[in-house]
């Protein structure tokens, strides 16, 4: 069954002083051109991860987003009721109810209230809706001017921007760019240096506003549906004023920011400024019920594709957002080039999701092609949104409609045929032999590689194999359990991968030497191949079933002639396309689905099956040797698949290592699959600065748990020279189990004689 959105047809977007955006292509370049963007950025990042973090632990987190969630489900399975009962009970207190069907009716609602009251001036507080539905470009073509009166909007209008950031609508600029700014509109001097001095400027400049108007303007971060009150979040306190001194206060909000109560409302308080700014609450909560004494009160619920949103279960989840921003705030590639690139008028991953009902597919191409799926949206959102997933939904749309670029399609297309990829790839084994350097490919004069290999290196195809070297559709038996473990006697089907099979067969060794080393008896499934992952990140729906199902077929062979207690692989992302997404890529067939659901009860990932099922004793690996280490947790180990301690006490506990802890140990390499390929310049930036950080600790040896991350970041090594070696987890556990054996056998041979 097809994702389909229906299509939007909307005017270009604006920058915010009517003039039409430039191409996705020309405002990347801009951003990676722009010598103080990712800084700005990057320090917000930083100083929000250590304010969120402090401020969650002040809450049950997990306990709260799951309450939260129901109530917003309660919402949207009850769409119509809580409308209604909103709308009762907000004209119950006086206020005049609108419905906006789209952004045009939006707007129109907007001119006639203005008109009505002849009012040619606006003070508004913040508000996303009215960005969404370009209001102040088409009041002004009216002849109604609209002044931002939130700090960060207001700077934005003045530079003729648009927001960045959900929250932080200015928090790609700087202080000398924000001095720079007020010194040129403002025609005064104004401090480069000072923000006080800036702050205070601005306010002076912007509060005549406030009584001039007449009419005020706010969104709304809740709407309560059992007393119809409004509820508003601000640190400034511009949305009380915008709100009590115009004689007309309208609200313009989404009908998705319907709750059902006041605890509910409560609730969201306490996730809202966490996971927004990292404070407690907002300096300023507002509820307001009804008008101001002699005043009017307009509340417009705007729809603008939020029902078509509404209508599909892979969508209606994103209508649980608080526009908190959160998803923004840990994103890598958001980092390096801001929202005005990562995003349309809504940025950061919650945009890439809702920007197609808004705003149409053509609006998002682009923009959700910087995703490199690591996860760490949905980790931090306060409502559990699967963002990830639904981004690659819209992915699967945007290939639907505009197709695939042509090598890519053909990469895919052979990746998805087995034999096809078989043959393939052991024919580049051979005709790779010019370009080899060791275990890299180096190409940097070759046209179609330079611009990958001149900043990291290309890993050099296996001459043979897994499938070559392994008894390729048999079994080896367990050995003599070396150490006391509760895995011993069981049965282990190996889930290489395609990277192991094809790029690091001794990883595929590794694990499965470590496993009989543990007494258990691995199975080497016959035909497998790849899970599909690399087709389903790049929105190739088609194939990624294809090899989905090749996948599953292979797999219950094995589990329908022997008995399996486990299927492990040492790829976090191959667990997860097979235990996670499989479930999804099969939600609209169900014969299927039970299938994936069945293979997922039996995966695990390597580190997993250790920790969970061999459960290893500390100190059982350890030698007089304290190796030093750092642990680099890909992403879908520690995103998708939580494991965060079980490697750490592989290494600190069994191994008996030192682990030097990564700074910044949460972000993505920028490997991403394609994501290199396609957005180079952000990929080298990732990958050097957790490089950098790497050999910031003073460990000789990076661990992980990911092919993928493996590949990339022994490439970037090998290109800049880095004297730092990179492992895959289960290396470094046969390596251990190799000096333990030999350490026995010696001891048996010294006992013997």
């Amino acid at each position: 069954m097809k994702t389909e959105v229906p299509a939007v047809e909307h005017a270009p977007a604006h920058n915010g002083h009517g003039a039409p955006e430039t191409s996705f292509r020309s405002r990347y370049e801009a951003a990676l051109n722009n010598p103080t963007l990712a800084g700005n950025v990057e320090r917000f990042q930083r100083n929000w991860r250590t304010n969120r973090d402090r401020a969650m632990t002040e809450i049950p987190f997990e306990e709260m987003r799951r309450q939260f969630k129901a109530a917003k489900t309660r919402v949207t399975d009850n769409l119509d009721t809580y409308l209604a009962q909103f709308t009762a009970m907000a004209e119950q207190a006086g206020a005049t109810v609108h419905y906006a069907e789209d952004a045009d009716a939006a707007n129109r609602i907007v001119l006639e209230i203005c008109r009505k009251h002849g009012a040619t001036l606006i003070a508004k507080s913040k508000s996303m809706v009215s960005e969404e539905i370009e209001l102040n470009h088409r009041l002004a073509e009216e002849g109604i001017s609209v002044i931002e009166t939130d700090m960060g909007e207001w700077i934005i209008q003045q530079a003729g921007q648009r927001p960045s950031h959900i929250v932080g609508p200015a928090l790609h600029m700087g202080r000398k760019e924000v001095g720079s700014l007020l010194n040129r509109v403002l025609e005064r001097p104004v401090s480069l240096e000072d923000i006080p001095e800036q702050v205070r400027t601005i306010r002076d400049e912007m509060r005549p506003a406030f009584f001039n108007a007449g009419v005020g303007m706010t969104g709304a971060n809740a709407l309560i549906a059992e007393t119809g009150t409004v509820m508003m979040c601000t640190n400034e306190g511009n949305g009380r004023l915008a709100s009590s001194v115009p004689p007309v206060h309208i609200v313009l909000a989404g009908i998705e920011k319907l709750v059902p109560t006041w605890d509910d409302a409560m609730t969201q308080l306490r996730l809202l400024a966490r996971s927004g700014t990292g404070q407690r609450l907002t300096v300023y909560s507002t509820f307001i019920t009804g008008p101001t004494p002699g005043h009017e009160m307009h509340i417009i619920l705007v729809d603008n594709g939020r029902r078509a949103m509404h209508a599909m279960k892979e969508f209606v989840e994103a209508m649980h957002c608080i526009r908190c921003g959160a998803c923004a705030n840990v994103c890598p590639p958001y980092r390096e080039v801001s929202g005005h690139v990562f995003g349309h008028i809504y940025t950061g991953a919650i945009g890439l999701v809702v920007t197609p009902f808004h705003h149409g597919i053509d609006a998002v191409a682009k923009p959700q092609s910087l995703c490199l799926s690591c996860n760490a949206c949905e980790t931090v959102c306060p409502v559990g949104i699967p963002l990830p997933r639904q981004i690659i939904d819209v992915r699967k749309m945007v290939v639907q409609k505009k197709g695939m670029p042509t090598a890519k399609r053909v990469v895919l297309d052979v990746y998805s045929r087995p034999k096809l990829f078989d043959a393939a790839t052991r024919i580049g084994s051979r005709a790779q032999r010019p370009l080899k350097r060791g275990r890299f490919i180096r190409g940097r004069h070759v046209p179609i590689l330079k611009s990958q290999t001149r900043w990291r290196s290309m890993p050099a195809l296996a001459r043979r194999p897994l499938r070559d070297r392994a008894p390729y559709g048999g079994v080896q038996e367990a050995g003599p359990a070396l150490i006391p473990n509760e895995a011993a006697g069981k049965t282990v089907a190996l889930f290489p991968g395609c990277l192991t099979d094809r790029l690091y067969p001794e990883q595929g060794e590794a694990i499965a030497a470590t496993l009989r080393a543990l007494g258990v008896r691995v199975v080497y499934p016959p035909g497998l191949h790849c899970c599909g992952l690399p087709a389903n990140n790049s929105g190739d729906d088609a194939n990624a079933k294809r090899m989905a199902r090749h996948t599953i077929r292979a797999l219950e062979r094995t589990l329908d002639g022997t008995r399996i207690d486990a299927i492990v692989s040492g790829s976090a992302s191959c667990v997860a396309t097979l235990a996670q997404d499989y479930l999804h890529l099969f939600r609209d067939d169900p014969a299927w689905k039970l299938r994936a659901e069945r293979l997922a009860e039996r995966v695990m990932d390597f580190t997993t099956f250790l920790t969970k099922v061999a459960k290893l004793p500390a100190g059982s690996l350890a030698t007089d040797e304290r190796m030093v280490v750092t642990y680099h947790d890909s992403c879908q180990g520690l995103n998708a698949l939580g494991l965060r301690e079980e490697p750490r006490y592989l290494l600190r506990d069994v191994l008996g290592c030192e682990i030097q802890e990564l700074e910044e140990n949460t972000l993505c390499c920028g490997f991403g699959g394609s994501f290199g390929f396609e957005y180079p310049e952000v990929s080298e930036r990732l990958m050097n600065r957790k490089l950098n950080n790497a050999q910031a600790t003073g460990a000789p040896v990076l661990v992980t748990d990911n092919q993928g991350c493996i590949m990339h970041l022994r490439g970037g090594c090998d290109a800049s020279g880095r004297r730092l070696r990179i492992v895959h987890l289960a290396e470094l556990i046969a390596e251990r189990i190799q000096q333990v054996e030999a350490k026995q056998t010696g001891q048996q041979t010294a006992a013997q004689s």
